[in-house]
């Protein structure tokens, strides 16, 4: 059966254009233009697809939060049909504004436990999250060195920077704290993950959800330079940072976005890993 066909089984209706995108790290992703003007965005993968974990998680979002995220219409592992949101991934100060508020408010959806219901996925790798009381042990055991292991596994994590990282973690409350609840967070936030239009957001893409301290959020998106002096002044007027975040804590929790990339990509991620370890004696 062609896309379009499947994509009238569907909805119902006939596609009348089908527009390849960019982007999809777990599908290709298309926009369908439907016969009644409705724009559909649609990812297909193979038959080991796993898009029905990026639905679940955006279905998730709409049913515990205000965050924007497209509505899932249908979701297989091989096929996850969507509304098309409008909008580009420019960040001007008003959207970082706007997606400060946003943010904000999804980071007081409290959860009883770190971690989820379920594990989930980030980009196209296994997201571990067994449901655990606190969050240092969970960001140690099921973050850092769940995705240090998987990426020393692949080959591209050299065994002497695994053991640094195993090392580094035996002393994590040197820096880190406990929160004092779970937050829920968006869990892939940077720049091709958000979308605007006229100065708000409309849109937030790609999730990779799951019950954690906020500061794991907030540290990614400086990582490449996603956010900026705009949406951390709104953001500490409704959530308030604790003194050293940007010091210290940032490097910390960017070693989890950091060896990920480390798995899919190896090169200079491996070496940014090593050197925040230094910078932390490690």
């Amino acid at each position: 059966m062609s896309l379009a066909d499947r994509i009238e089984s569907i909805v119902n209706r006939r596609p009348t254009a089908v527009k390849t995108l960019h982007g999809g790290m777990i599908g290709d992703v298309y926009r369908v233009d439907l016969d009644d003007g409705t724009r559909l965005a649609i990812k297909v993968s193979g038959e080991e697809g796993k898009l029905d974990i990026e639905g679940y998680m955006l279905r998730y979002l709409r049913e515990n939060s205000c965050l924007p995220v497209p509505e899932v219409l249908h979701a297989e592992p091989s096929l996850l049909v969507m509304t098309c949101l409008p909008g580009s991934s420019s960040l001007s100060a008003d959207v970082q504004n706007h997606a400060a508020d946003l943010l904000a408010d999804l980071h007081a959806v409290s959860g009883g436990h770190f971690g989820l219901e379920r594990d989930t996925l980030i980009g196209s790798l296994h997201q571990p999250n067994p449901q655990t009381d606190a969050w240092i042990p969970f960001f140690r055991d099921h973050r850092l060195l769940y995705m240090a292991q998987v990426a020393h596994e692949s080959g591209r994590l050299s065994p002497a920077l695994f053991e640094r990282i195993r090392h580094f973690t035996t002393a994590l409350e040197r820096w880190l704290v406990e929160p004092p609840h779970a937050s829920l967070i968006h869990g892939d936030l940077w720049t091709t993950n958000i979308l605007a239009q006229n100065g708000r957001v409309t849109g937030f893409i790609d999730p990779a959800i799951y019950y954690a301290h906020p500061e794991i959020e907030l540290a990614y998106t400086t990582l490449f330079g996603t956010f900026g002096d705009p949406f951390f002044r709104r953001y500490t007027e409704l959530r308030p940072i604790a003194p050293g975040f940007f010091e210290e804590r940032r490097d910390i929790y960017n070693l989890y976005p950091l060896l990920v990339h480390v798995r899919l990509f190896g090169g200079s991620y491996a070496a940014s890993v090593g050197h925040i370890l230094t910078r932390f004696g490690y």
